[in-house]
């Protein structure tokens, strides 16, 4: 990484550990065989996988036989999801929340389109989850819970303890996508009432294109991926033996950095939000601030726009986020922050940082003297100065600027 590059977007994705790329490159080299092979050579390959399995379960607080390899985190919930649905086909309720990912939230709006009863939970002006609500949705028809362990765009962690405790009570199977939070906060799936869980190697220090979904014992399961025997006939296809290798080696110093991802990585976010708040007026936190991942500030500042915030942080070599990696190419604002009710003049000019245990005290010190240069700037010529709070998107009727919209 260059020295005068600021990177604050991890949970976009995250630069290659030094040992996890040390752990792959036989992998990519001499190593080659196909694990799948009956000879000595693939035996290496073999060996590898199951070194692998084992270093994600130990994460995870899972067996290795519970941990089925995938190529991304995506594939992971869709896998979960259809999985649980088909093992039901009699049941036609899905149940998830209004603030997921959009690989989630994405297969529910396809799933209400397949004939399926959605029902998408709403959120509070914190993000959160109402339990009551849930109690309420759920009924004999449920086939499946899907609610993501924290939210990508906020850091809000979710009740999933209680939840899945309730759908334990109702027969229900609960998937949880914890693509945020596997790393960052401990887990512990002998305890946990999850029947699924996914997660993505690429947000903690694994390369991008492999990930791994969890799978209880005894939990119902169908093939996402048929064809070949791999991944005990749970996911055909051969395995990227590199970057399994990749994320196991990932979740083992993961595992080691537990601690300093909840003290020293925390105390780096509560430092900037505390700098941030302090020296840019009408500027305010979103989500849950007792109940958020320990690397994650997503901050609002009123009249702006994020995109504007962004390039211009960018021309300083610092990178954030507007929101989720995978819907920041649109203008509207996140549905995360849409779904909590944030007012139009903040949630247009909200900023996503999230730190890593590789983010330095200097780093932090750099975005808390840029950036409120940057919001002065961008206020001083902001089209939105005459916007109310209770404006949405398109409502011109009291903006000065001269923009297409009229």
């Amino acid at each position: 990484m260059s020295k005068a590059l600021v990177y604050l977007d991890n949970n976009a994705t995250t630069g290659l550990a030094p040992e996890v790329l040390e752990a792959m490159l036989p992998f990519l080299k001499d190593q080659y065989g196909n694990p799948s092979s009956m000879y000595r050579f693939a035996g290496t390959a073999q060996e590898a996988l199951n070194k692998a399995r084992s270093q994600v379960a130990a994460l995870l607080g899972a067996q290795p036989e519970e941990i089925v390899f995938t190529s991304c985190g995506t594939e992971s919930d869709a896998t979960a999801v259809y999985s649980a649905l088909r093992a039901r086909p009699e049941k036609k309720h899905f149940i998830t929340t209004r603030v997921e990912h959009p690989a989630v939230l994405s297969l529910g709006q396809y799933l209400e389109k397949q004939g399926y009863t959605v029902t998408f939970l709403g959120v509070d002006n914190k993000g959160r989850i109402s339990l009551d609500e849930f109690q309420r949705a759920l009924n004999k028809e449920t086939a499946l819970v899907s609610m993501m362990y924290a939210n990508n765009e906020t850091g809000n962690i979710h009740p999933v303890e209680q939840v899945g405790a309730l759908c334990r009570e109702h027969g229900v199977p609960f998937h949880v996508d914890a693509v945020q939070a596997v790393g960052k906060i401990a887990l512990n799936m002998a305890a946990l009432p999850i029947d699924y869980l996914a997660l993505s190697g690429h947000k903690l220090h694994a390369p991008k294109g492999i990930g791994a979904l969890y799978v209880r014992r005894g939990a119902p399961f169908r093939p996402f991926l048929r064809g070949g025997h791999q991944e005990r006939g749970r996911r055909a296809g051969t395995e990227a033996v590199p970057n399994v290798v990749a994320l196991g080696a990932a979740c083992a110093l993961a595992a080691q950095h537990i601690e300093d991802e909840n003290t020293t990585v925390r105390a780096l976010r509560d430092e900037l939000q505390k700098r941030l708040l302090a020296a840019i007026p009408e500027s305010v936190v979103n989500g849950d601030p007792e109940n958020r991942l320990p690397n994650t500030l997503n901050i609002s500042f009123k009249y702006v726009e994020g995109e504007a915030i962004l390039l211009m942080l960018d021309q300083l070599g610092i990178c954030a986020s507007s929101g989720s990696a995978c819907t920041s190419g649109s203008l509207e604002p996140s549905h995360v922050l849409r779904a909590m009710g944030v007012p139009f003049t903040y949630a247009h000019g909200s900023i996503r940082f999230s730190l890593s245990r590789y983010t330095t005290r200097q780093e932090i010190d750099f975005v808390a003297e840029s950036l409120p240069k940057v919001i002065d700037r961008l206020r001083a010529i902001s089209p939105y100065r005459n916007l109310p709070d209770d404006a949405a998107p398109g409502d011109c009727a009291a903006c000065s600027c001269s923009c297409s919209n009229g």
